[in-house]
This record gives structure tokens, sequence and C-alpha cells, in this order.
């Protein structure tokens, strides 16, 4: 039994007081001793929890562990839940770009990480805490709604200018994958990934309010500018409540700010786990938009587990624009190549328009080995 929420918390207060075996994570626990001294505790694990230390010692006489906060951290080893933008943001001054990097959530995280990364034992364990339990909010929110067979991602360049006509493409196919049931993941930063957390967060909204949002913030192209921030706040101030869609960032590109229209952060410190996550979860599958080489490492990341089928399905490749994919960076006809005879041949194709890509992911399904 995982109880990481208040929610989950008061149906336990309301239910069991066999506690064997529960994880509990991120939760105050300070008002709650009379349920802790009843509760069955053997083998619980409290990870993070706010605790008295009279119920912390009853907790580890009766069987349990744990594990408690740690303090001087800008972040929380032990999170319940993922980030948010809004999280993220907090203490940024808009006007004032420099106050990312210098006031907020995230930049004092960035920091924090810089510093202590390559020689701090004690914090490198932090960051595995953090990402462990990241890992697990992931996993609960993919739960819900079906979004994990559901979930799309959209892979490409950090570094496409919102004013490259290739970013309302992007925006638009995002636009379209949530209109037809897709859930649509990327991960989490500017460029491509922008445009495609745009798009889903755009999705109840029409093709003009779309193409509208990429107008208001083409004057800060880059996430350099000053205006970055700022113009993905005016569009988000108009269109308030957008639709859900899941960002996969890592402070190892803190530099590169998360992007502010994915609903859900799931942001990691380290950037292997959080590159092999996003390829394994996204079991609807990948549209690969043009990128260099962090793009092209994530196609045969992709396209290792497709050829192996080790993560039991083989999902869809879809690579948008073909002039690129086979002639500037022809990396299509060698994957062509590569699955000849293998099952993930038929999944893979190169096309040059939105709806092509859609079309294709809804007609070829993910195939269970």
């Amino acid at each position: 039994m995982l109880i990481q929420s208040p929610e989950r918390l008061a149906a336990a207060l309301h239910g069991t007081v066999d506690l064997t075996d529960a994880v509990c994570v991120d939760l105050d626990l300070r008002p709650h001793s009379a349920w802790l001294h009843e509760s069955a505790l053997d083998g619980a694990f409290f990870l993070g929890c706010l605790l008295n230390a009279e119920d912390a010692a009853h907790i580890v006489r009766h069987g349990g562990l744990v594990f408690p906060v740690l303090p001087d951290l800008p972040y929380k080893a032990f999170r319940a839940a993922l980030y948010t933008a809004e999280e993220l943001l907090e203490g940024y001054e808009p006007g004032r770009y420099e106050s990312f990097f210098a006031q907020s959530r995230d930049g004092a995280i960035y920091r924090h990480y810089k510093a202590e990364r390559r020689t701090d034992i004690v914090g490198a364990l932090a960051h595995r805490l953090h990402d462990h339990s990241i890992d697990t909010a992931l996993a609960d929110y993919l739960a819900r709604e079906d979004r994990l067979r559901r979930t799309v991602g959209i892979m490409g360049g950090h570094s496409m200018r919102r004013d490259d006509p290739r970013f309302a493409t992007i925006a638009e196919l995002g636009w379209k994958l949530q209109q037809s049931g897709h859930f649509v993941t990327t991960g989490g930063g500017p460029g491509a990934m922008e445009a495609g957390n745009l798009g889903a967060w755009m999705a109840d909204h029409t093709h003009h309010e779309l193409l509208a949002a990429v107008h208001t913030l083409a004057p800060a192209p880059t996430y350099k500018d000053a205006g970055w921030f700022d113009t993905a706040l005016s569009v988000k101030a108009r269109h308030p409540s957008g639709c859900e869609s899941l960002g996969i960032p890592t402070w190892f590109y803190g530099h590169e700010p998360s992007n502010l229209f994915a609903s859900a952060i799931a942001k990691y410190f380290a950037n292997s786990v959080r590159e092999d996550g996003i390829i394994s979860l996204c079991q609807g599958g990948l549209v690969f938009a043009p990128g260099s080489a962090g793009t092209i490492q994530e196609v045969f990341q992709d396209a290792c587990q497709n050829h192996y089928g080790s993560l039991g399905v083989i999902s869809p490749m879809v690579f948008l624009d073909r002039d690129y994919w086979t002639r500037q960076k022809p990396v299509y006809p060698l994957l062509k190549e590569l699955a000849q005879g293998r099952t993930y041949d038929r999944l893979l194709t190169v096309v040059d328009s939105v709806d092509e890509c859609i079309a294709f992911l809804d007609s070829h399904p993910a195939v269970p080995v």
C-alpha cells in the first residue's frame, strides 16, 4: 500500500490500521500519533515524513523503518508527486529574466546541483533518492486514465526557435495528438519539446488560437531571450485551463529551463535515467522531429528496445520531415536496414505532414512481445 497524498492518507485514517509493508511518503504525520500507535507497523516504510520523535521511535521498535527528511536541500529527496511549472517557477519576477536563475526554485536546485554533483557523497545519495521518488510519482501519474498505453513522445531539438516554421508544425502535432486521444509527452525543455507541450495545452482551443499562441511566443525565439518566460506566461494567462501533458526534463541540462506548458513535470538529476524513462514509457509511439545529437541518440535507444523487445511491447517510430531524416541526417535508411526481418520494420515510417503522422500512429498500435 502506497500512501503519498493527503487523499490517500485520509482514506487510510478512516480505514485500515494495518500498515504492514505500507510505504508512506512526504506526509505530515505529527497530528496522527494515535493512529500510528494503533497500527500494525511491521515492514512499513516512512520516507521523508514529518514525525514526532516518540512516534519515530515507536515505528522502529515495532518493525518499521524511518527515512528522515534530509536537511539543507532546496528540494525534497522524497517527493510524493511530480512538479508543476508553477512550483518550479516560484520566485521568478516577471520582466526580470535573470531572476529565474537567481531566485526561482528551479534555479536554486540547479545551482545546488552544480555545486555538489562531483564532490558531495551525501548530495549524490540525495539525488538518487529524489529520482527514485520521481520514478514512483511518474508511475502513479501514468497509471491514471490509461495514460501509459496512450502516451506518445515528441522528440526534437532543444535549439529549435519559436519563430521557426517547424515550431508551429510540432505545436500542431501536439494539438492534434491530444485531440485524437493520445497523451503527449516530451523531454520537457525548450525548442521542439516546448512546441509539443504547447500544442497539447491548447488542444481544447481552435487552430486559430493555437497559431495566435505561437505568434505570441515568437518575439522571444529562444530560451536565452529576455522575454522567454513572460511570453509563455502571457499565453497561459489568456488560456489558463490547458489540457494535460507531461514533460521530463533534467537538471543535467539545467541551463535550459523547463517549458511552462507541460502540466506535469518529472524532472530528474540523472539524465541517463531520464532518457531511458522517456523512451520506455511511450508505449503509443515516438515521433522524431528534426534534432541533433541528443535526438539521434534517442532514435537508437528506441530502436534498441524495439529490436530486442526488451520492454514487452514494440512501439511505432515516426520520423517527421522526410528530407531531414533521409538526406540531411540519413538515420531512417539505416534504421530500415537494421529492422529488416524484425517486427518493428512495419512500425517505422517517415512522413512530411502532421496528418500522416497521426494516421500512422492510429493504424499501427504497439505490438506485445
